[in-house]
């Protein structure tokens, strides 16, 4: 884990990590969207929108679970909200949400849009996953397995409170990795023949699947949502799968465009 690049304490790895993050997404949606014909500059425009929705969604999905802000609201404004990344898919949520106004502003075709984005969506998430591990944001409970990882920087402990000397789960990497293989999964697919849709589909079900079993693993502050075995994340990844797996299997022997 480094938290921090060649001992700079301005330069993180995570910001580096997800810089890097959202050029490799920028980069696969324009190379699948000049195949697909759509418009170059509006698609870059798109990511580039989503990009900054993504972090205010983020954000304020973290205040919404997130205890600590409703007991003292006043965190909201210290530099460790500045440095949290968010909750994943409070920034999804809201990404989709100015892709579907930004896609009927410009005319560009949604499910066309959408199935071009969906791989650069799950590398550029690996990619950031890499950064939450170097950061030690988003760890896992305790384990003892033989994958274990153990923390060790303090710089990490102060800014994101990981616990040191304690052997977790690489819950991070679990999803780096998942992710990574979505990708490839996404990427192969898209260049066959299929309904559109069905790319972006796929990324919300095959995500939601992973996403949903790497939260048992993970440390949660917050608690489960409304007392139940489940947090909030695992009840967006059910509503993902659900909604993923049902627009598959209703399409399902449609005709292929």
């Amino acid at each position: 884990m480094y938290p921090e690049l060649f001992h700079l304490s301005f330069l993180h790895t995570y910001g580096v990590l997800v810089a890097l993050a959202f050029l490799a997404g920028l980069w696969i949606a324009a190379r699948l969207g000049k195949r697909e014909g759509l418009n170059a500059e509006a698609l870059t425009n798109l990511v580039i929108y989503c990009a900054l929705a993504a972090i205010g969604g983020a954000k304020l999905m973290m205040f919404v679970v997130d205890p600590r802000y409703r007991q003292n609201p006043a965190e909201i404004f210290t530099m460790d909200t500045l440095r949290a990344a968010g909750v994943f898919y409070g920034g999804l949520i809201a990404a989709l949400a100015v892709a579907f106004w930004y896609m009927r502003q410009t005319g560009l075709p949604a499910w066309r849009t959408a199935d071009v984005c969906a791989p650069g969506i799950a590398l550029g998430h690996g990619i950031g996953r890499i950064g939450c591990f170097s950061a030690g944001c988003c760890w896992g409970v305790e384990c003892h397995l033989p994958w274990a990882v153990t923390f060790h920087s303090r710089v990490a402990a102060e800014i994101v409170g990981v616990p040191l000397n304690i052997p977790l789960h690489p819950t991070q990497l679990y999803e780096a990795f998942s992710e990574f293989a979505i990708f490839g999964l996404l990427y192969w697919r898209i260049g066959k023949p299929h309904r559109r849709g069905a790319i972006i589909m796929l990324y919300l079900l095959l995500y939601g699947a992973v996403r949903f079993v790497v939260e048992f693993f993970r440390y949660h502050e917050q608690g489960n949502l409304w007392g139940t075995p489940l947090d909030a994340s695992q009840w967006i990844s059910l509503g993902l799968c659900a909604a993923g797996a049902a627009w598959l299997l209703m399409r399902r022997g449609s005709q292929t465009a």
